[in-house]
């Protein structure tokens, strides 16, 4: 992963670059209707961003934290939520995800989080997994797609 930049999408330009990389890959990849794919919380998430040595958006990731978590993760205290990770198809397969992953729990640690849920989408599982995070209650469909609820004490 040597060149790709990952940090907190601050600006205007990185929320922008972090939403390309949502569309490409759930919208248009997935079939997932756009006005599912934005949604209110995005507004106070904290954004994450992969930046590719030529500027080039390839990832990107949200935290809920808050108040704005509370319907993701069951209300409990201290735990945030990890969604709409995202990886380009160009870089897939090459670690980003996973540092994607830890880019946001580090964001979680500094919002004084103690763990993190998500909804991982059941083919996702094994990569969750073997990041620590583990499974729990029942298998569902969100925006026609199987989930898993998982978390991960940080």
């Amino acid at each position: 992963m040597s060149g790709v930049l990952i940090r907190e999408a601050v600006s205007e330009e990185d929320r922008r670059a972090a939403f390309a990389v949502r569309r490409e890959v759930f919208v248009g990849e997935q079939g997932v209707p756009e006005e599912l794919e934005y949604d209110a919380l995005d507004a106070g998430a904290v954004h994450v961003v992969a930046l590719g040595a030529d500027g080039t958006a390839l990832g990107a990731g949200r935290l809920l934290h808050g108040p704005d978590a509370a319907g993701q993760t069951g209300g409990a205290a201290g735990v945030g939520s990890l969604g709409r990770l995202a990886v380009s198809r160009a870089a897939r397969g090459t670690g980003l995800g996973a540092a994607l992953v830890r880019a946001i729990e580090d964001a979680a640690r500094e919002r004084g989080l103690t763990a993190v849920d998500l909804h991982a989408q059941t083919h996702a599982l094994g990569f969750y997994r073997k990041l620590g995070y583990q499974a729990y209650g029942e298998e569902y469909l969100e925006a026609g797609i199987p989930h898993q609820g998982m978390r991960r004490v940080l």
